[in-house]
This record gives C-alpha cells, structure tokens and sequence, in this order.
C-alpha cells in the first residue's frame, strides 16, 4: 500500500479510496463526516445510543453504495438523504413501540413561524427534541425537510390525519415549552 493510499490529501481522494474499499480511506470518510451525521441523526432519535446506531447503520450503506456516487460535490447532500432515510428505517422497524395521535381533522393555529423566528436554531432543536419521537419524526419530516403529509403518510405508513395530528401536537407541545423558556403565559 502506497503512502497516498494511508494519506489522502483531499476528500476527492478519500472518496476514490472509498469506491476502492480502501479501509483507512473509510475511516477518514467516517471522521470527516461524523459530526455532520451525528446532528442529522439525533433529530431523528430518541437518544444518542439511538442516534449512533442509526449513523453506522447510515455509513455502511453509504460505504456499500459509494461507488455510484458520481458528483463529490453533492456528496453532503447525499449523505444526509442516506441517514435521513436510515433513521426513517429505523423508525419503521420500531413504529409499534410509537404513541400515535390520530385524528382525521386538526386545525393548526398560527403564530409559530413569529415566536420560532426569534430563537435561534439550536434552541428551537433542543425543544425539538424533547418531543415524542411520533410528534417530533413528523414535525421533522414536515418543518426541516418539506415533505407533505400525504408523503409522510407513505414514508411512515399512517394516515394522512395521522401526520397532520401529530405536527399539530408538536406545535402545541413547543408552544407550550417556548411559553415556559421565554417565562410567558402559555394561551392555548
């Protein structure tokens, strides 16, 4: 094994190792996105353990499938369609273990977008992820990655009132948790 093999200079590099099988390329990869993976990850999870099986679980796909990757470029992109697909996968294969709300008609009331505006990201994640994982996989799926409900019906198998149900619980729940972070009188 030649030294450029043990050292990539590059990612291009490091990924060309990876379409390779190379397994020092595969720990570099790994390092390099571990962070980015993570933070996908634990907004899908209820843990970190969670979130760590659902990221190495992410990687070996990623490590199988690589070679089809065509465009570096776009490589982050696509690695957070893989764990955010995995976790989706996850989700599935624990889905009887999930408290569902269904209803076939929940209104939405309004003025999140205006309290969410005011806080900064990583606090609105950190209240995210205080929700149950039904309310916050749904809420998720439909704020963060802009899928509709109908999608996330056929991507979780509930109903579409199901989907729309849940993300109106989670609003309310996060009303409630920003009413009691900005020390406000919650108004349902």
């Amino acid at each position: 094994m030649s030294s450029s093999e043990l050292r990539p200079k590059s990612l291009e590099e490091i990924i060309a190792g990876c379409k390779k099988n190379q397994l020092k390329a595969q720990e570099l990869f790994y390092q390099h996105f571990y962070g980015y993976s993570m933070s996908i990850c634990l907004i899908y999870s209820d843990s970190k353990d969670d979130a760590v099986e659902i990221m190495n679980d992410g990687f070996l796909k990623i490590f199988k499938h690589i070679r089809n990757q065509k465009q570096p470029k776009a490589i982050k992109s696509w690695i957070r369609r893989i764990m955010i697909n995995t976790a989706i996968d996850h989700y599935r294969r624990t889905k009887k273990h999930r408290h569902y709300t269904e209803l076939d008609h929940t209104q939405q009331s309004g003025g999140e977008g205006e309290i969410y505006g005011k806080l900064a990201a990583s606090e609105i994640l950190s209240m995210v992820q205080l929700l149950p994982t039904s309310y916050r996989t749904v809420f998720n799926l439909y704020v963060i990655e802009g899928y509709s409900h109908k999608d996330i019906s056929d991507i979780l198998g509930i109903s579409e009132g199901t989907s729309r149900a849940n993300l109106s619980y989670a609003n309310k729940e996060l009303r409630k948790m920003l009413a009691k972070w900005l020390n406000i009188e919650y108004l349902k």
